[in-house]
C-alpha cells in the first residue's frame, strides 16, 4: 500500500485549500485602519477662543470625579421597574433603586437604553465605550486574547490630564490598558461558572476607596450578572439574587456620593433568553445606562426631545466634556445633550458649556478625525466625503460668523450639528468593512482550482496512484520556488514582504503544474453527464442554498431535507434498475440455460430488508434530532430544546432526574453497542492494548461521564458539608476522563491490531503439497469458536511457521483449519470504530448532559448510513452489476457530509457567535485558565464535534461493504462451481494498489464536498458583501464553514493515518507468521 504517497497527496490538497481560505479571508475580514493620534488640551478649544495658548483642560470642569459601575450584561429589561407587575420573573423588578431615583429626583437622574454596536462581546464593548470608535466584524476573534488598545481613549486622556484612575473587577481591563491605572484590583474573569469572586472582590474595596481621596475616576466592573446568565439563564432564581445584590450596591454608592461626583451605572451589552450574547439582536445590543448626581444636572423631568436610545459611543464625548478632558481622537460619538444646559453661550468654564457649544466642540473633533482618516485610508466614498466636508463647512461658517457678529446663532444650528454627527457615524459604519478585491479574487481562484483538482484526483485516483508521484514533487518544488521569488520581489520593490501573496503565488503555481501534468489524461474524461448525477445535484443545491440568507437561517432543516431526499433516492434507484427485488423465474429463463451467476432470492430479500429497515431508522433518527436544534434570533417563534440546558439550570427536580436518567441510559447504550459490535466480529478475543481499551477504558470513561454529570447537577447549597468534596469531584472526574481518553487513543495508535491467533493440535505428519491459499470468514465456522466471525484459514502457507498442526490430517478430515484468526475480517474497521467511539465520548464530555441522546442518535445515523451503503453495494454485486474495485460512490459520501452538518445543528450549534457554548472551556477547569490556547481548543472541539466524528470515521465507508459482504457477492463463478468465500477486509490486502486508490478517492471526494461548501460560502460573502445581512448571516457562516473545513481536514488526515498505521501493523503481523522463503 502506497501510504506515504497517499498521505502526501491529501496533505497537499488540504494545504492548497487552507491557503485559498487564508487569502480570501485576509481580503474580506480586514480590521479598519486605526489612527494612532492623540488629542491634547490644545487641540479642541471653546467657541470663539481660537488662541492656541488657551489650554482647554485648565478650565473648571462640571464634575471633578466620576464613578463608573459596569454591571456586565445589564440589559434594559433588568433595569426597568413595573409596579403593576404582581408576579415578576426572576430578572424583573429587582433594581427598584433606579426607578426610585428617576421618579423622585428627575433633575438628578436619568435611565436610558444603552445600545451597543455588534459584536456584543465584552472586550469589543470596552473598546467601544472608551475610544468612541466602531468595531469591525473580525474584532470578535480578539475576545479570547485581549490586546492593548492603541487608539486614543478615555483612560489615556484621564491619565494625560493628571486624573487618578482606580480600577477594580474584570481583569480584561488590565490587558486592554496595561500600566494605565493609578491603582488596579483585577480579578479573573473567564470562569463563567464563578458568580461571586469578582463581585465580592469589588465589594471589599469599593467603599473604602470611595471614602479615601486618592482617586478621580473609579471604574468597577461587576461580572456576576453576566456569568449567571451564561450558567443558568436570566429566568433563574440565581439571577434574582445577583440583581438584588447589585441594587444594594447602587444604593450604597449613592449614599456616599458627593456633589462634585457623577455616577454612571451601565451595562456593556444585553443577553438573549438563554443568557448568551455576541450577536446583534436587540436583546443583545440593548443594555441600560443610569446617570445620577447629588447636584441637579438636568433641566427637569424627561421630555420628548430627549433620545429614546443612547448609542454607547456617545458616552465618550459626553464624559470627556463633563470632566474637562479632550475627546479621544478617533471618537465618532455625539454628546448626550440633556446633560448640558440649553441656554445660550455661557461665559468662562467648561462646566458652563451649553448644548450648542458642546456640540460644536464635538463636531470639530469628529471633522478633524474624518480629515485625518480620509488622508490615510481611501475607503470612504469620495461623494460621501465631499458631502460631509461641505456640510461641516456650511455649519462652521454660519456658527463662527454669528459669534463674530455678536448675534445669537440660528435655532436650526443645533439640529444641523446633530445631523452632521449622525451622518459621519453612519458613513463610517457603512464603509468600515474594508475589502481588498485583489486578495478576494486570488482566494476565490485558488479555492475554485482546488475544488477542480480535488474532483480530478477522486476520479483518476487509481491512475495517479500507479504513477507513484502524480506530479506532486514537481508541484511542490515549483510552488516553493515561486513563493520565494515573490518574497524577493516584494522585498526589493517595497522593502517589506506580505506573506499572503507568497502563499497565494505558491498555491496557484502548484495547481497550474498539476493541471499541466494531468491534462493529457483528463481530455475526454470530464463530461457534463458525469457531473449531473443525483448526489452531485444535491450537493449543488446545498451550495446554492448558502447564497440565500433565509436558507442559511433555516440551514438545519434544509440539510435534513436534502439528506433524507438523497437517502430515499437509493432504494428508488435500485428498484428502477430492478435490483431491489430478486429476479422472477421468467427473467431467469430469458437469460439462457447457463447464466453467469446464480442470484439467491433469499440473499436479495435479506439485503433489501436491511436497506429499508436502516432507511427507516435513518429517517426516524433525523426526525428526532430536530428536537435538539437551537434557535436563531431571526426565528421568533422558535423555542430552543430543553436538552440544550445543563442540568444545573433545571429547577424542576423531576425533570432534572428524568434528563439525567435518559443521559446515562444513552451513554450506556453507546458503550454497549460499540462493545457488542467488536465482540460480534471477534475483535475482543485478543490480548492487545486496543482490546484492553475496549474492555476497560471505554466503560471506565462512561462511568466518569455519568459521575461528572451527577456532580455538576448538584446545587451548590444542597450539601454544604460536602462542598470541598464536590468541588474536588468537579475537578477530578473530567480530568480523569481526559486522561483515560488520551491513554485509550495512544494505545490504539501504538498497537491497533485486534486479532487473536488460535492453533489446533493435530497429527504430526505433514503433507508435502499444499492446496491453494484461500480465506474464509463466515462459512464452516468451528463449533469451538467463541465468537461469531473469524477467518479460519489465513494462508495455508502460514502453517509452515507453526510447529504444531497437520495440514492434511486435520483440516481435510473435519473441514476445520489448523489456524483460526479471530477478528482478522474487521482488522481495519475495528480500531477506526473504537477510536471514533472513544472520541465521541470525549466530545460528549464537553456538551450539556442532554446531548447524550443526540450523540446516540448520531451513532444510529452513522450505523444506518453504513448499512444502507453496504446493502446497496451487496445488491449490485448479487445481480452482477458491481463495477469492481473498492470505490465508494458519490451518494454515501454526500450523505455522510450532510449528516455531519445536520448533527452540527442537532447538538444545539448554529453558525452564529452567540450560539458558541463557552462553558466547554471550563470542563475540568472550573477555576479558569492561565492562557487562551487550552480553552480555545476545548471550545473548538465542542463546536465542531460533528465535523470531527464524521471526518475521523470517514474510512468506514470503504470498509463497511466488506464487513457486511455475503458469500459470493463479490462476483460469481459458473453454474455448478462453488461460490467464493467472503474474506471481508482481507480482500484489501490482495489488491494493495486498489486499496490505496480507493482510500485516496474516498478522502478527496469528502474534501471536495466540504471544499465546495466553503467555496459557496466564499461566493456568498463576496457577491453579497454589501448586503444588509452580510455581517449577521453570511460572514459568520463563512467563518464557521471555513473553520469546520480546517477541523474536518485535520481529522480526516488523522483517520487515514490510523488506517495506514493498521496496515503497517497487519503487514508486520503477517511477516512474523510467514517465513521469508514463502513470502
Amino acid at each position: 500500500m502506497k501510504g506515504l504517497l497517499l498521505l502526501s497527496l491529501l496533505l497537499w490538497v488540504c494545504l492548497v485549500y487552507f491557503v485559498g481560505i487564508y487569502v480570501f479571508v485576509s481580503g474580506f475580514l480586514l480590521v479598519r485602519l486605526e489612527v494612532n493620534r492623540t488629542s491634547t488640551c490644545e487641540d479642541v478649544l471653546q467657541p470663539g477662543h481660537e488662541d492656541p495658548q488657551v489650554n482647554f483642560c485648565s478650565s473648571k470642569p462640571r464634575f471633578r470625579k466620576v464613578i463608573i459601575l459596569i454591571i456586565d450584561a445589564l440589559k434594559i429589561d433588568f433595569a426597568r421597574f413595573d409596579p403593576d407587575n404582581q408576579s415578576p420573573r426572576p430578572y424583573e423588578n429587582k433594581l427598584p433603586v433606579l426607578e426610585k431615583m428617576v421618579s423622585s429626583k428627575p433633575t438628578h437622574s436619568r435611565l436610558y437604553p444603552f445600545r451597543a454596536d455588534p459584536p456584543t462581546t465584552t472586550m469589543q464593548r470596552i473598546k467601544g465605550f472608551t475610544t468612541g470608535s466602531l468595531p469591525t466584524f473580525v474584532d470578535v476573534g480578539n475576545n479570547f486574547a485581549s490586546s492593548a488598545i492603541l487608539e486614543d481613549n478615555l483612560i489615556h486622556q484621564f491619565g494625560q490630564t493628571g486624573k487618578r484612575v482606580v480600577f477594580m473587577g474584570d481583569d480584561t481591563w488590565e490587558s486592554l490598558f496595561p500600566k494605565k491605572f493609578h491603582r488596579s484590583l483585577p480579578f479573573p474573569s473567564f470562569n463563567v461558572k464563578d458568580l461571586h469572586t469578582v463581585d465580592n472582590g469589588i465589594l471589599q474595596h469599593i467603599y473604602p476607596t470611595m471614602v479615601g481621596g486618592d482617586w478621580d475616576v473609579l471604574v468597577a466592573h461587576f461580572l456576576g450578572v453576566d456569568h449567571c446568565g451564561h450558567r443558568f439563564g436570566p429566568d433563574h432564581p440565581a439571577m434574582a439574587d445577583k440583581l438584588t445584590q447589585m441594587d444594594g450596591v447602587i444604593r450604597s454608592v449613592i449614599e456616599r456620593l458627593q456633589n462634585d461626583t457623577l455616577l454612571v451605572v451601565m451595562g456593556d451589552h444585553g443577553m438573549t433568553d438563554s443568557g448568551d450574547h455576541g450577536g446583534e439582536s436587540q436583546k443583545e445590543t440593548d443594555a441600560a445606562i443610569f446617570l445620577y448626581s447629588p447636584f441637579p444636572i438636568f433641566a427637569g423631568p424627561p421630555s420628548q426631545d430627549e433620545p429614546d436610545v443612547v448609542p454607547q459611543t456617545d458616552l465618550v464625548p459626553t464624559l470627556a466634556l463633563l470632566l474637562g478632558i479632550p475627546i479621544p481622537y478617533s471618537s465618532v460619538g455625539q454628546v448626550l445633550l440633556p446633560l448640558f444646559p440649553s441656554h445660550q453661550q455661557t461665559e468662562g468654564a467648561v462646566g458652563g458649556l451649553s448644548q450648542l457649544e458642546a456640540l460644536w466642540i464635538n463636531a470639530k473633533q469628529v471633522n478633524r478625525f474624518l480629515e485625518t482618516y480620509s488622508s490615510l485610508a481611501k475607503d470612504i466614498p469620495l461623494e460621501s466625503l465631499s458631502q460631509l466636508k461641505a456640510e461641516f463647512s456650511h455649519i462652521s461658517s454660519e456658527y463662527l460668523s454669528s459669534l463674530r457678529g455678536g448675534r445669537s446663532p440660528s435655532p436650526q444650528l443645533l439640529s444641523f450639528l446633530q445631523a452632521y454627527l449622525a451622518s459621519v457615524r453612519d458613513t463610517c459604519r457603512a464603509t468600515w468593512a474594508r475589502f481588498n478585491p485583489f486578495k478576494m479574487v486570488a482566494g476565490f481562484t485558488i479555492l475554485a482550482l482546488a475544488c477542480l483538482m480535488c474532483l480530478i484526483l477522486s476520479e483518476m485516483s487509481l491512475l495517479l496512484i500507479r504513477e507513484s508521484s502524480a506530479g506532486l514533487k514537481t508541484s511542490v518544488k515549483v510552488a516553493a520556488c515561486v513563493s520565494v521569488s515573490v518574497a524577493v520581489v516584494q522585498l526589493y520593490t517595497h522593502g517589506y514582504m506580505e506573506v499572503v501573496w507568497c502563499f497565494a503565488a505558491g498555491a496557484v503555481s502548484s495547481e497550474i503544474v498539476f493541471f499541466w501534468k494531468v491534462s493529457p489524461k483528463v481530455v475526454g474524461w470530464l463530461k457534463l453527464r458525469q457531473l449531473l448525477v443525483p448526489p452531485l445535484v444535491v450537493l449543488m443545491l446545498r451550495c446554492a442554498s448558502l447564497l440565500s440568507d433565509s436558507y442559511v437561517i433555516a440551514e438545519g432543516r434544509v440539510v435534513t431535507f436534502l439528506a433524507l431526499s438523497l437517502a430515499l433516492y437509493i432504494p428508488v434507484h435500485l428498484n428502477w434498475k430492478g435490483l431491489l427485488l430478486p429476479p422472477s423465474h421468467d427473467s431467469l429463463k430469458c437469460a439462457g440455460p447457463l447464466p453467469s451467476m446464480v442470484v439467491s432470492p433469499s440473499a436479495v430479500r435479506k439485503e433489501s430488508s436491511t436497506l429499508l429497515g436502516c432507511l427507516g431508522l435513518l429517517v426516524g433518527s433525523f426526525y428526532l434530532s430536530l428536537s435538539f436544534h437551537g434557535c436563531r434570533e431571526e426565528l421568533g417563534s422558535c423555542q430552543p430544546s430543553l436538552f440544550l440546558s445543563p442540568l444545573s439550570r433545571l429547577q424542576d427536580s423531576r425533570l432534572k432526574n428524568l434528563h439525567y436518567v435518559l443521559a446515562v441510559a444513552a451513554l450506556c447504550l453507546w458503550t454497549f453497542l460499540l462493545r457488542r459490535w467488536l465482540c460480534h466480529y471477534g475483535n475482543l478475543n485478543a490480548s492487545g492494548v486496543t482490546v484492553f481499551t475496549a474492555r476497560w477504558i471505554l466503560p471506565l470513561l462512561s462511568v466518569c461521564l455519568g459521575l461528572h454529570w451527577a456532580v455538576g447537577a448538584t446545587p451548590e447549597d444542597s450539601f454544604r458539608n460536602l462542598t470541598e468534596l464536590i468541588r474536588l469531584a468537579q475537578l477530578a472526574l473530567p480530568r480523569t476522563a481526559f486522561c483515560l481518553l488520551g491513554l485509550g487513543m495512544l494505545l490504539i495508535l501504538c498497537d491497533p491490531l485486534t486479532v487473536f491467533l488460535k492453533t489446533r493440535a493435530s497429527a504430526s505428519g505433514r503433507s508435502s503439497s499444499l492446496p491453494p491459499p484461500r480465506y474464509r470468514a463466515s462459512t464452516g465456522i468451528s463449533p469451538q469458536a467463541e465468537l461469531h466471525h473469524l477467518i479460519p484459514q489465513i494462508y495455508q502457507r502460514m502453517r509452515r511457521s507453526l510447529d504444531d498442526g497437520d495440514v492434511s490430517g486435520s483440516s481435510e478430515a473435519d473441514h476445520r483449519p489448523a489456524v483460526e484468526a479471530y477478528g482478522l475480517g474487521t482488522v481495519y474497521s475495528a480500531p477506526v470504530l473504537l477510536f471514533s467511539g472513544l472520541l465521541g465520548m470525549g466530545l460528549l464530555l464537553l456538551h450539556p448532559e442532554g446531548m447524550a441522546l443526540s450523540f446516540l442518535l448520531l451513532l444510529l445515523q452513522m450505523a444506518s448510513l453504513l448499512h444502507i451503503h453496504a446493502s446497496s453495494t451487496t445488491l449490485y454485486s448479487l445481480h452482477g452489476a458491481h463495477v469492481g474495485g473498492f470505490n465508494v460512490p458519490w451518494t454515501p459520501v454526500v450523505l455522510w457530509s450532510l449528516a455531519s452538518t445536520e448533527f452540527f445543528h442537532a447538538t444545539g450549534h448554529l453558525p452564529t457567535f452567540p450560539s458558541i457554548q463557552w462553558s466547554a472551556a471550563f470542563v475540568g477547569f472550573p477555576d479558569g485558565h492561565t492562557g487562551t490556547l487550552l480553552p480555545a481548543t476545548l471550545v473548538t472541539l465542542n463546536t465542531f464535534a460533528s465535523h470531527i466524528l464524521f471526518a475521523a470515521g470517514c474510512p468506514l465507508l470503504l470498509f463497511w461493504p466488506l464487513v457486511c459482504e455475503v458469500r459470493g457477492s463479490r462476483g460469481g463463478r459458473a453454474c455448478g462451481d462453488e461460490a467464493e468465500d467472503a474474506v471481508m477486509e482481507m480482500r484489501l490486502r490482495e489488491h494493495p494498489l486498489h486499496f490505496s486508490a480507493a482510500l485516496l478517492q474516498l478522502s478527496t471526494r469528502y474534501l471536495f464536498i466540504n471544499g465546495a461548501q466553503v467555496f459557496a460560502s466564499v461566493c456568498a460573502a463576496a457577491i453579497l458583501r454589501r448586503h444588509l445581512m452580510v455581517w449577521k448571516v453570511f460572514a459568520p457562516k463563512l467563518m464557521f464553514e471555513a473553520s469546520g473545513f480546517l477541523v474536518s481536514s485535520f481529522f480526516l488526515l488523522f483517520g487515514v493515518m490510523l488506517v495506514l498505521r493498521v496496515d503497517v501493523a497487519v503487514s508486520r503481523w503477517f511477516k512474523r507468521l510467514i517465513p521469508e522463503a514463502s513470502r
